[in-house]
């Protein structure tokens, strides 16, 4: 059965309103000037699951090699990480969230919350409870994107890519 055009709009409507949500709330009064927005994604990774290898956050976070370094290089100078080398596998490190850290990572998602709370609290009574009935699924959805997406070309054509496609010289 062919989707229908409601089903067409979901996945691109919640994605665009997801990033909207995860933009605006990277914004907060913790960051101070020198956090960048990577920064603090870094952070809070290393403490919510920390200790971490350095892959495992570049894998996390979907950092290459390079700007993970520079990264945990500023976060280490901030004093709000350390980096110890492993000490079974020289060609490893790992990252640990200093008290500083774990301070700023908790003020940081304090913040977060309250935003999200005091946005929560203006919308009406019915808006309030979508959203609450709409968390269980969205959380089994961030479970099955976490689990890996399936590869770009796997994804089904749009109408919109079908007629591009059909209509490209060849």
């Amino acid at each position: 059965m062919a989707p229908n055009a409601t089903e067409l709009e979901t996945a691109p409507r919640l994605r665009g309103t997801v990033g909207k949500l995860a933009r605006l709330l990277r914004r907060t009064d913790a960051l101070g000037t020198d956090l960048t927005p990577t920064r603090v994604a870094v952070l809070l990774t290393a403490d919510r699951h920390g200790p971490l290898r350095l892959a495992e956050v570049a894998e996390r976070e979907g950092l290459n090699p390079t700007l993970l370094s520079r990264t945990i290089a500023e976060l280490v100078n901030d004093q709000l990480v350390t980096r110890t080398s492993d000490p079974e596998d020289r060609r490893s490190a790992w990252v640990h969230v200093t008290p500083a850290g774990h301070a700023l990572a908790e003020q940081v998602r304090g913040e977060r919350t309250a935003a999200v709370q005091g946005a929560i609290d203006d919308l009406g009574a019915a808006d309030r409870a979508l959203i609450e009935a709409a968390l269980p699924a969205l959380e089994r959805l961030a479970q099955t994107l976490s689990e890996g997406p399936p590869a770009l070309s796997e994804a089904p054509e749009t109408n919109d890519e079908r007629l591009t496609a059909k209509d490209e010289p060849r």
